[in-house]
């Protein structure tokens, strides 16, 4: 780290609290500072090149300095650079977007709307519901299901459908109305001698009962992502979905889909619901919408969800809720060029099948010593480490082997990010399978440094 008072590495320790980020560690090790980025790679100021192997947060789809995108902020800036939808306005940038979202849901739809992150949309998302349940004269029926090593966001509520310690701890989180079923995760969660089949009965047992336990009448909705992200890449056996849905059937509750990292391809299809088969009544979308070029996210409903809240609005006066900088112009007609990029390009399909050559390259790892699982599906995937194959100890304390090997990746100049012991790889969906060589072959490399330091 430049140690200089005025770097910018110095002013960034003295001014700014950062994001996910041990902040009296900041303080002694300062930042990584990116300066420039070009397809998959990304450079610092000291002029290193890196794969960016989780495309920013699992978000830059079309990866780094797309032309086509600025040049349609830009275009857009000059025409209109600002407008929101409050009070019976809109814009056609936005009217645009809607359209092509509804329209290419892999479910009927009927509305979007639009929100800034994926927290707010999943916030969006509970207020939704509760107003929904009192315009249907139901105002006990206030409670949704989340799942434990979910991840849904940081604002008071998403961060409460969040299932996971270290966004709860310290936050008085969460709050009243929210619950946590199990985590579908086979390899860690499994018990002794149970098959994936009686694994994904237990997951549907234990869901019933808790809503059982509460009250049907009192439940609005279950929220999952097709595939957890931040909780580890957890990708659920080929069953699961199909049983949980139908608990949720049995008992009139909605679903949720929150696609903010499997949407747009991520997974070999446009969504991950496609890939797994999943009906939902809503699905909320952030991150690869724009390759988070802008900041902007979106929620579809249907009608089932969007007739009672019409009704309620028309009862009251108006849908109380919205957001300054939602559907935001600048940000909707770069969302509607990503989304022309994504298809003309056929990068689903690339996720579909440069994805398989990664996983594949990935699972050529099982064998070494500190590797207990490899899971993902197209182009998202996780290697979880372990210091005992056998019992699935970690080294001394979990999150240790994480670090280690994501810290020997970065010197190898690959970009990923580790939950705990769980190295994640989420590759802008333009990746090739030279680049993808590339960086597999940089994480073999780092988990051999590790393993060596491990031994000593």
């Amino acid at each position: 780290m430049d140690k200089q008072p005025n770097s910018p590495e110095a002013r960034d320790i003295q001014y700014h609290l950062h994001s996910y980020t041990n902040a009296r560690r900041h303080q002694e090790i300062g930042p990584m500072i990116l300066e420039k980025g070009d397809g998959i790679y990304v450079e610092d100021n000291n002029g290193k090149r890196y794969i960016e192997g989780l495309a920013g947060l699992w978000s830059v789809g079309v990866g780094f300095s797309e032309q086509r995108l600025v040049d349609a902020a830009t275009k857009q800036m000059q025409k209109l650079p600002y407008y929101h939808n409050f009070g019976h306005k809109s814009h056609g940038p936005v009217i645009d977007l809607a359209e092509k979202l509804v329209t290419m849901a892999p479910v009927p739809m009927s509305k979007a709307f639009f929100t800034n992150s994926g927290s707010e949309a999943n916030d969006t998302a509970i207020k939704m519901l509760w107003y929904r349940s009192n315009a249907l004269g139901q105002p006990q029926r206030k409670k949704i299901i989340s799942r434990k090593r979910g991840y849904h966001g940081v604002t008071i509520a998403a961060a409460s459908l969040t299932g996971l310690p270290a966004n709860q701890m310290s936050f008085d989180l969460p709050i009243a109305n929210i619950l946590h079923t199990s985590c579908p995760h086979y390899w860690r969660e499994a018990l002794p001698g149970e098959t994936e089949e009686q694994f994904t009965d237990r997951m549907a047992a234990d869901l019933e009962a808790m809503i059982l336990a509460e009250g049907p009448e009192t439940i609005a909705a279950f929220i999952g992502e097709p595939i957890m992200g931040a909780g580890g890449v957890v990708v659920p056996p080929d069953s699961y979905w199909g049983k949980i849905q139908a608990v949720l059937k049995k008992y009139d509750i909605l679903l949720i889909a929150d696609e903010v990292i499997c949407g747009f391809g991520r997974t070999g299809n446009m969504f991950g619901s496609e890939t797994f088969k999943m009906q939902p009544d809503i699905m909320v979308f952030s991150k690869q919408l724009s390759s988070s070029y802008l900041p902007i996210s979106a929620l579809v409903v249907n009608e089932k969800v969007f007739a009672p809240l019409a009704d309620e609005s028309n009862r009251i006066g108006t849908f109380g809720h919205g957001y300054t900088g939602g559907a935001h112009p600048v940000a909707a007609a770069v969302a509607n060029e990503n989304i022309k990029i994504i298809e003309e390009n056929n990068l689903v399909a690339n996720a579909r099948e440069v994805g398989a050559h990664m996983q594949k390259r990935l699972r050529e790892l099982a064998d070494h010593p500190l590797v207990g699982e490899v899971r993902g599906k197209g182009l998202i995937a996780a290697v979880e480490l372990v210091a005992d194959k056998q019992t699935k100890e970690p080294l001394e304390k979990a999150g240790n082997l994480g670090l280690m090997a994501n810290n020997a990746l970065l010197n190898n100049g690959v970009i990923c990010r580790n939950m705990l012991d769980t190295v994640a790889f989420c590759p802008p969906l333009i990746i090739n399978e030279k680049q993808v060589d590339e960086m597999v072959g940089a994480f073999a490399k780092a988990l051999d440094t590790v393993a060596a330091e491990v031994k000593k």
